[in-house]
């Protein structure tokens, strides 16, 4: 939980009929991870199921600088090709000074001060590669990073699936202008998460919608308006403002699946903590951290106490609801119970974590640009 919370306030940081039903994921305690396989034969690897970014990536050979994983570092299978500077592929990651004829190059550099560099190029991408699964192929090649430098923590992934807005995704690179996914316990790794593609991804049940807000610096994101937080049945006193997107792309709110815990800025961040300590009739015992905030529990208490919904209020009457669990988590090393949300300079951007979209199934209709979502048992689907 500790390090879920660390990683998230510095996060604030055409023919594939077939593959609708896309790949499962599961829960790495720390993040979702999505098992994917690559090259000619197929290699097995486990990415970071993120919406916060666009490009795909895993380490590969020859690495100048690689993070420990569990499986071997692969190198560059029979089906890579790498793409030049000149290749409409290379644009999005395209630098000053790249020749048309060299390889396209790439770094990207991500929230948490962890960072990946290396070569673009196209690679087949199977879905379906853990244990009963039925393998899948993509029917063309999909551009792919093969991260020759890469640095931070990990966990227990090998690389990157991004699923934004950008001509690099997953997503638009499959051609689907809709995907959904719903997220099971991030404590119960013996559950999986289901992720939905085109008409699969549609939400038959009654559902709250909220438009997509397009970012010109960062069209890559997808954001959101919040428009304020409710505890139980109060409206909480958080300024006017807080939420607002800027023209320098300071603040809004981005939907991130690969930042654990919901980030606020510190103005609002301080409202719902005060409110939250006011319920459990204690203050935190980190009164001063941005991070998660814990509140001891009374002797001989074990578990996470009542608590009243927190309602996030989206524009257009879209309101999420967030029951005791998709807010606040037991602390069984110190018997405290901890707010799941951390804090961000008031200058950065407020991002809707995963643990908050926990059994909410999410739906993304990126032509129409909305966001729409329903309370689900991921479990059971």
């Amino acid at each position: 939980m500790r390090r879920a919370a660390h990683r998230s306030r510095l996060q604030a940081a055409t023919g594939f009929s077939s593959l609708e039903a896309g790949p499962r994921l599961r829960s790495g305690q720390a993040e979702y991870l999505m098992e994917l396989a690559i090259g000619t034969p197929p290699v097995p690897f486990v990415t970071l199921f993120d919406t916060g970014s666009d490009l795909t990536w895993t380490q590969c050979q020859p690495c100048k600088l690689c993070f420990p994983q569990d499986t071997p570092v692969p190198t560059a299978s029979s089906s890579f090709s790498p793409l030049t500077c000149s290749s409409d592929a290379c644009l999005p990651v395209w630098s000053l000074g790249c020749a048309p004829s060299s390889l396209c190059g790439y770094r990207y550099a991500y929230g948490d001060d962890s960072h990946s560099a290396g070569v673009l190029g196209t690679e087949t991408l199977t879905f379906g590669s853990g244990p009963g699964q039925v393998p899948a192929p993509f029917a063309g090649a999909v551009a792919f990073g093969c991260g020759r430098d890469n640095g931070g923590d990990w966990y227990n992934s090998t690389g990157l699936v991004g699923l934004g807005r950008g001509s690099l995704s997953l997503v638009a690179q499959l051609g689907f202008e809709k995907f959904s996914y719903c997220l099971t316990d991030l404590y119960n790794t013996s559950l999986g998460s289901h992720v939905l593609f085109g008409s699969l991804a549609e939400l038959a049940a009654a559902v709250q919608s909220t438009p997509l807000v397009q970012s010109p610096q960062s069209p890559s994101r997808y954001y959101v308006s919040l428009e304020g937080i409710s505890l139980g049945d109060a409206r909480l006193p958080i300024p006017n403002q807080s939420f607002v997107l800027h023209a320098n792309d300071m603040g809004g709110m981005i939907v991130d699946s690969g930042t654990i815990f919901t980030v606020l800025v510190e103005s609002a961040f301080r409202v719902v903590a005060d409110h939250v300590a006011e319920v459990l009739g204690q203050p935190a015992l980190n009164t001063t951290s941005l991070e998660s905030l814990c509140f001891p529990a009374p002797a001989g208490v074990r578990q996470l106490p009542a608590m009243p919904d927190m309602v996030l209020h989206f524009a257009d009457g879209a309101d999420m609801r967030l029951h005791g669990g998709n807010y606040m988590s037991f602390n069984e090393e110190d018997s405290s119970s901890c707010l799941s949300i951390a804090g961000t300079t008031s200058a950065s951007s407020s991002v809707l974590g995963s643990f908050q979209q926990q059994n909410i199934q999410m739906f993304y209709d990126i032509t129409v640009g909305q966001l729409s979502f329903v309370p689900t048992d991921c479990s059971k689907l």
